[in-house]
């Protein structure tokens, strides 16, 4: 079986879980429609063409193994914006654009958003007959991105190459821990960075056996809408998080 294998590294990202009024929380590691997004960009798929996301959400099986859940970052964050009101019939295609109105016609707004320091993932990919895309050419897109590519928020870009291989093993889990060896011996390290545990859903050949079953709301289901559903997620702890 054939496996697409890259890894994430950043010195921030920010993968976005269920938020509730101001508090924007992350997981320490990607979930589902954020690598979906991912792909999407290095193909150069604009949000709205959403048959194209549904193509990508049905096409492949994901797993994902932790090297590190880096260190939380809470950012106390303000923001202003005009109000919808004031924005109709002006255009405003920058920033700049957008806050040219006198300065008692914004708003500001509130948040609290985390972030996780230092984190790095490795991130294993199958396809199924339905891939819109062949794991070579989705290789080759992720080595030369369309759009910008970052982890999960704007702010937040990979600080090494994603370094995507196309992998033979018997299971994701092979082709995950034979990277990681690739990767040591590339760098000169005597031994692969440890993992601290494997994550994964459904549509891949893991090839181990499930610490935890969980769930989580990262079932990409419209991406203009911003709608996501529930999706089990399958864990296999491997070491101290």
């Amino acid at each position: 079986m054939d496996y697409l294998v890259f890894q994430l590294q950043g010195v921030m990202s920010a993968w976005g879980e269920t938020a509730v009024g101001e508090f924007r929380p992350t997981a320490n590691y990607p979930s589902e429609s954020a690598l979906l997004g991912l792909f999407a960009a290095a193909l150069g798929i604009s949000r709205e063409e959403e048959e194209k996301h549904a193509a990508l959400r049905a096409g492949y099986g994901l797993a994902i193994a932790v090297q590190k859940s880096g260190r939380l970052l809470r950012d106390y964050h303000t923001v202003q914006v005009p109000s919808r009101s004031k924005l109709k019939g002006r255009p405003h295609q920058t920033r700049r654009d957008e806050l040219g109105l006198p300065r008692e016609e914004l708003n500001t707004l509130l948040s609290t958003r985390d972030y996780r320091q230092n984190a790095a993932c490795l991130v294993a990919v199958q396809a199924n007959e339905q891939a819109p895309y062949g794991l070579e050419e989705l290789a080759k897109a992720l080595r030369e991105p369309r759009f910008v590519l970052y982890l999960g928020r704007k702010s937040c870009p990979p600080s090494a190459p994603l370094n995507p291989r196309i992998l033979s093993a018997e299971s994701a889990y092979d082709a995950l821990m034979g990277y990681g060896q690739e990767e040591a011996q590339r760098l000169g390290q005597e031994k692969p960075n440890p993992v601290e545990r494997l994550v994964w859903g459904q549509g891949i050949a893991m090839g181990c056996d499930v610490d935890l079953e969980t769930f989580r709301k990262d079932r990409l289901l419209s991406r203009v809408k911003w709608q996501f559903g529930d999706r089990t997620e399958y864990v296999k702890l491997l070491g101290e998080a």
